[in-house]
């Protein structure tokens, strides 16, 4: 079975985070691991783009139910209907979670992560809560995610 990652962040990132998350992305498909996000722009479009740029599979838990709001960088939407309670979805589905800088969406991404005893991963955030392992750098993130 292959590994899910879920990569966080805000919808509407600094330049800097978004190549952060394409980055971040790039590396996830080039380890064989499957990007999971929340399929909409900022971060998950960003991530995708990355992933898919280095052949890698995409999955989009969508807050609606159209498959057609995924951005273009994703091959499986999956809709839930949810909003955001979407997020709970993507904890839950991914083996580890890389949060970048974001907002309360992406905190409570974090939050739902590590209560499920998920590995999480802080890349380019300021402060973090409290079990978020640190990474200086999409390598180290992607590396922490995948192997501790």
């Amino acid at each position: 079975m292959k590994t899910l990652i879920a990569v966080i962040g805000d919808s509407a990132p600094s330049a800097e985070t978004a190549a952060l998350a394409e980055e971040v992305g790039r590396l996830l498909a080039r380890e064989g691991a499957v990007l999971v996000c929340g399929g909409l722009g900022g971060v998950m479009e960003a991530a995708a783009r990355g992933a898919k740029s280095a052949g890698g599979l995409t999955i989009g838990i969508l807050p609606g139910y159209d498959p057609a709001s995924a951005n273009p960088h994703i091959d499986l939407p999956v809709c839930t209907g949810m909003g955001h309670a979407r997020n709970a979805v993507i904890a839950a589905t991914a083996g580890a979670l890389i949060a970048l800088e974001g907002s309360y969406g992406t905190l409570s991404e974090i939050a739902l992560g590590l209560k499920l005893g998920r590995r999480v991963v802080g890349l380019g955030r300021r402060e973090s809560p409290p079990g978020v392992l640190p990474a200086r750098n999409p390598e180290e993130a992607v590396r922490r995610a995948l192997h501790g």
